[in-house]
């Protein structure tokens, strides 16, 4: 028999494996080749949304599908299970649309499966409910929302618009409502919709288990600075942090959230140049960074810092990028990110330092018209 100290060591051994065979596994898992979908602005006879198999290893693309029929698809998201996507179709009030698609994960193929109108003019966000038994679309010049059931098959329920008032101080940037993002708090409580025309972020408690999504008379609204024009959000992963773009200011916001409550605590410069045209936000997975974008002038992404208790930013770098990079994403291990640059028809793909936080110009690129947003589908 072994003695008690021979048991230990073995078990020892025998752990240590364990752990870099997870280790490893991890790391090829995290590495797998992904699913790029990019949206873009385009007649609805050509192409506007494209599938690119990508390789997080390498930083490389290879062209797999494309899908027409729908007239400027310029935001879009998937579903959890990478079945199902939903797209804009942005335009005037009488032919802006949320599209319902089912995708092929093994051949990469999208379909139109139907469309529903969003009522509100340029949709230029949707976002699905926790459950995902709901898609609500931010219409932009609409000043409003709008909210649609979802079918079993995933397809559209006719939809609700609920409609905003209200004007800010920039008289032709915030003349009405403008909704631009649509979030759902990490505790599956709230939605939040940011409005960049008249500075506030309007909250409603969730109803789960009935008929609507939300009650609207529990409406309540987050003030911000004004003249600020919040655009895009999002929370770090522990949750008690959130953080806001603001287009008009160039800021990035740092709210504290707690319990519904969002208090601002920083206002944080991405934008020195006062062009009024940041865009995007998005955090590392770890939360260790934060990445705005900015256009219109010295067009890039401001980098930040996040410290670790506080969640207060510090800016550390800026990267310069080509023209008009409206949206970006990271890559779901963290090497790369990349920028949808609208006005050069590219999307360019940068290398990014996991430990610093620093971009590093791959000079690789993605040619297509007028990309403008990035999504990923785990094949």
């Amino acid at each position: 028999m072994m003695n008690a100290k021979r048991v230990f060591a073995v078990l020892a051994a025998g752990l240590a494996c364990a752990t870099v065979v997870m280790a490893v596994t991890r790391l090829h898992q995290s590495s797998r080749p992904l699913y790029l979908i990019i949206g873009s602005y385009a007649p609805a006879d050509s192409q506007g949304v494209r599938v690119y198999r990508f390789d997080q290893t390498t930083g490389t693309a290879q062209p797999v599908s494309g899908l027409s029929g729908i007239e400027n698809p310029s935001y879009l998201i998937p579903n959890r299970a990478g079945d199902r996507l939903y797209a804009v179709a942005e335009n005037d009030a009488a032919h802006s649309m949320a599209n319902a698609l089912a995708f092929d994960k093994k051949t990469g193929r999208l379909t139109l499966l139907g469309s529903r109108p969003t009522y509100g003019a340029a949709p230029c966000h949707l976002a699905l409910s926790p459950d995902e038994r709901y898609l609500v679309t931010a219409n932009y010049n609409g000043g409003s929302l709008t909210t649609f059931g979802l079918a079993a098959d995933g397809t559209l329920l006719p939809g609700t618009q609920l409609c905003f008032e209200g004007h800010g101080p920039v008289a032709d940037r915030q003349e009405q409502s403008h909704i631009h993002f649509i979030w759902f708090t990490p505790d599956g409580r709230y939605l939040l919709a940011d409005d960049l025309g008249t500075d506030r972020i309007h909250r409603f408690t969730l109803t789960p288990g009935t008929s609507s999504l939300f009650d609207k008379a529990s409406a309540t609204d987050i003030p911000l600075r004004p003249g600020c024009g919040p655009r895009h959000g999002a929370f770090a992963p522990d949750g008690r942090m959130a953080y806001v773009i603001t287009e008009l200011s160039g800021h990035v916001i740092a709210l504290r959230y707690d319990r519904g409550q969002l208090i601002p605590v920083q206002y944080a410069v991405a934008d020195s140049l006062g062009a009024q045209g940041s865009a995007d936000l998005h955090l590392s997975a770890d939360g260790r960074f934060a990445y705005a974008s900015n256009r219109l002038q010295g067009d890039g992404i401001a980098i930040f810092s996040i410290h670790p208790t506080s969640g207060l930013l510090t800016r550390i770098g800026y990267q310069p990028t080509g023209r008009h990079p409206r949206n970006f994403t990271l890559t779901p291990n963290g090497r790369y990110l990349l920028v949808a640059c609208r006005d050069d028809n590219e999307i360019q793909i940068y290398r990014r330092d996991i430990q610093t936080g620093l971009l590093i110009d791959t000079g690789r690129r993605i040619a297509m018209p007028a990309p403008v947003c990035l999504q990923w589908v785990k094949p």
